[in-house]
């Protein structure tokens, strides 16, 4: 006999759909029916709830967040509050990443570094929305509003205030397929191309003094996703010896065979670079950019000097060489 996975009526939040989504990738819910009620002995009927019902109990299935004195997170590295996506994703998380990649061969350990990241990179948004947990200081004034992140985009599914009601179980389900989409499609982003980009960014950096004596310039035989597997490198190898000297350009070619020179950030998702490429050469291209940097076969740099081209490696690594010893 099918599940019944049981979550709140009215109006609906990506949590709630994200978590109902997450259940039925399992063996167990792949069949499941989502009821949805407010009416407790309606939900006592069901093998497994979500955002109702006031208790968050793993043992028998509960998992809701709003009730007094509830302050779960997902590690002792997070201070978001979970919600029901949150809560669903840290019991059954790691079942169905190896679900929903199964193609990408994945042992236990890389279970580990998907579980971990895409809650980071994932879920937590998710949960710091549905909980109105700001990213920033409260007493911080917007730069501009934002209203296309995933959690909005579910809201608007539900009817307006002045549009009939229609079929609400029909507009959850599109909420379910929206989250279940975009969820699906970071897992296997993660599993098939950040992951495996960790060993180009680990081999590079191991190499590093053979590109450079500073050790302070990576170069990558492919392009990958570098940014967060390096800081993490990094970080590990610091803790090892923290007299290490921090990576300030990375090198690697593009899709038309030239080279790209680029700044390492501050930290990831950072538009400050910890080396920008010298301000003299900002802005300027090709033959003008070779002369005033005195490297050959010049592209460009970008005008806020966080990247820059070479026609080949040997340019790049020169614009390399000479920009750590300008500003």
């Amino acid at each position: 006999m099918p599940k019944i996975i049981g979550t709140h009526s009215g109006t609906f939040h990506c949590d709630e759909a994200l978590a109902c989504y997450m259940l039925r990738q399992l063996g167990e819910y792949s069949d499941a029916k989502v009821v949805r009620s407010r009416d407790p002995a309606v939900l006592e009927t069901c093998d497994i709830v979500v955002d109702v019902g006031g208790v968050y109990d793993h043992e028998a299935k509960r998992y809701d967040h709003h009730q007094r004195g509830f302050d779960e997170q997902f590690s002792a590295s997070y201070k978001t509050k979970l919600s029901s996506a949150g809560l669903i994703y840290k019991h059954y998380g790691k079942d169905v990443i190896r679900v929903v990649a199964k193609d990408a061969e994945l042992d236990d350990g890389m279970v580990d570094k998907l579980y971990n990241k895409l809650y980071e990179a994932f879920i937590e948004g998710v949960d710091g929305i549905d909980n109105g947990v700001s990213q920033y200081p409260t007493d911080l004034e917007p730069a501009y509003q934002e209203s296309t992140n995933l959690s909005a985009r579910v809201g608007r599914l539900n009817p307006w205030w002045n549009q009939p009601e229609g079929d609400m179980d029909e507009r959850f389900a599109q909420a379910m397929a929206l989250t279940g989409s975009e969820f699906a499609e970071r897992v296997r982003y993660y599993a098939l191309a950040w992951l495996p980009g960790r060993k180009v960014v680990e081999d590079g950096y191991n190499g590093r003094f053979d590109i450079d004596k500073s050790g302070q310039i990576v170069l990558f035989d492919t392009f990958c996703p570098w940014k967060d597997h390096l800081t993490t490198i990094e970080d590990e190898a610091l803790e090892k010896d923290p007299e290490l000297a921090k990576i300030i350009y990375v090198l690697y070619s593009d899709t038309s065979g030239a080279w790209r020179v680029q700044a390492v950030p501050e930290k990831p998702g950072s538009f400050v670079s910890r080396h920008p490429l010298p301000e003299s050469w900002r802005g300027i291209r090709d033959d003008a950019l070779s002369e005033r940097s005195g490297v050959e076969g010049c592209v460009f740099v970008h005008q806020s000097g966080f990247i820059g081209g070479n026609k080949t490696r040997d340019g790049a690594l020169a614009l390399a060489r000479k920009a750590l010893t300008m500003d």
